[in-house]
């Protein structure tokens, strides 16, 4: 008989030590190559395979520190969450306190940048190595719920023994991914952590509520950014006869003049240029504003030669970097965005819409999906990608950075095709067929 799948972190009812009895035998049956007791979450059962994979320790594995003092205080000041701390801190502290736990908030690669809870509490993470500075991703603390949620890109509760390394089996976790409500790329993960002993079931959906309560704020401060610019940019704009449109720093648009709306564009790193090729809009000049920037098109459409590295190693944050003569710039792209630009650079003569629905989901009439998502992946990259079939286009050089583990690549992705290039890669072989 096969064993029983448990399905969540802590089920309401049960009686906690228990519980934790069970995940230690789980454990202890696994590691040794045993048959377990029950089976593991999928979440759990899957990260536990990057470990092995990956030969962590689960005997030895120690949080590292990854930043120095000085270190942390800059990643706080670059962080997009600092402005949100005061919140977090009312939302989670109190609730955190009362139930003996801290809180934590990392940055997107898992490293802790605050902690904050009661001394005698600080003291049991200071002994986990849950301090400011440490890193604690899947490759550095093996599985727990700050490494493992950044890397499903979902809310996670570890409880006890789930936790690979038994060092942290006296513990229970739950963490939420924040993500930048304009492009959904991670920034950061909100973590409650205590003892084992204290856990409750609901722990999880609060931390995940507070995390969205976070999205909701960075998307009101964004939105209170672009009325500022928009406001400085009004009395230029009236008086303008040509194309214009006004941008924040990251591109998002505040206002345009004599043309048509563009909700974002890709900015170059700056390089001195007052001259820029952008995807969307051909040759731009641009000049500096309060906040942001005035882009004038000036008609001249010809793209230049431009080179784009595809880049998968720190999943889920998968980027685009698309250079050419006038800079580069670079795209935080979602997991399906990631997966269609994948399945094209491994295909340099193109595929049609019905075979990226294969590719994708196993079934080619699913073309209107493929379509709608290709039109989206269009709009944000402009001249990159071409129709007809859907390839890159003929002026962009693409080269495509992964994961030394095939496993490893895109490990979120449950696509067909997907998997056969995991299946199909032999460790150092070129994703793209020369």
């Amino acid at each position: 008989m096969a064993p029983t799948r448990l399905d969540t972190a802590l089920p309401a009812g049960i009686d906690a030590r228990e519980y934790a009895r069970l995940l230690h035998r789980v454990h202890e049956a696994t590691l040794s190559g045993s048959a377990p007791p029950a089976r593991l979450r999928p979440v759990i059962e899957e990260s536990w395979q990057r470990m092995r994979r990956h030969r962590i320790d689960p005997d030895h594995c120690k949080p590292a520190m990854a930043l120095r003092r000085e270190e942390v205080q800059r990643h706080r000041n670059d962080s997009p969450l600092a402005d949100l701390m005061p919140l977090l801190r009312q939302s989670l502290v109190p609730v955190a306190e009362d139930a003996g736990h801290v809180m934590v908030v990392a940055d997107d690669k898992g490293r802790v940048l605050w902690r904050d809870g009661p001394r005698e509490i600080s003291r049991v993470a200071d002994g986990a190595g849950l301090i400011v500075g440490a890193a604690w991703d899947e490759g550095s603390a093996g599985t727990n719920a700050i490494g493992t949620a950044l890397m499903v890109g979902r809310p996670v509760q570890v409880y006890s023994a789930e936790h690979y390394v038994r060092g942290l089996h006296s513990l229970t976790c739950a963490c939420a991914p924040i993500r930048d409500p304009r492009d959904g790329r991670l920034v950061g993960a909100i973590d409650v952590s205590g003892p084992a002993s204290t856990a409750h079931p609901s722990t999880l959906a609060l931390v995940d509520a507070v995390a969205r309560l976070a999205e909701s704020r960075l998307r009101c401060m964004h939105h209170a950014h672009l009325e500022r610019l928009r406001s400085v940019a009004a009395p230029l704009l009236a008086g303008m006869s040509e194309k214009a449109l006004v941008v924040d720093d990251e591109g998002w648009t505040a206002a345009v003049a004599n043309m048509e709306p563009v909700r974002r564009i890709p900015l170059p790193k700056r390089g001195g240029h007052d001259r820029v090729w952008l995807p969307k809009l051909g040759e731009c000049r641009m000049e500096p504003l309060p906040g942001g920037w005035l882009v004038r098109p000036t008609d001249a459409e010809c793209a230049p030669a431009m080179r784009a590295c595809l880049d998968l190693t720190s999943p889920p944050a998968a980027t685009i970097t698309v250079g050419g003569p006038s800079g580069e710039w670079t795209q935080r792209l979602t997991v399906r965005h990631a997966e269609l630009l994948f399945l094209l650079a491994r295909h340099p003569d193109g595929r049609s819409a019905a075979q990226l629905a294969a590719d994708l989901f196993g079934d080619e009439d699913r073309v209107v999906t493929v379509r709608a998502e290709m039109s989206r992946l269009r709009r944000h990259l402009g001249g990159i990608v071409a129709s007809r079939p859907y390839r890159f286009s003929e002026n962009v050089d693409v080269t495509v950075r992964a994961p030394r583990d095939a496993m490893d690549l895109m490990p979120t992705s449950h696509a067909p095709g997907i998997r056969r290039a995991r299946a199909d890669l032999d460790p150092g072989e070129d994703l793209i067929p020369g």
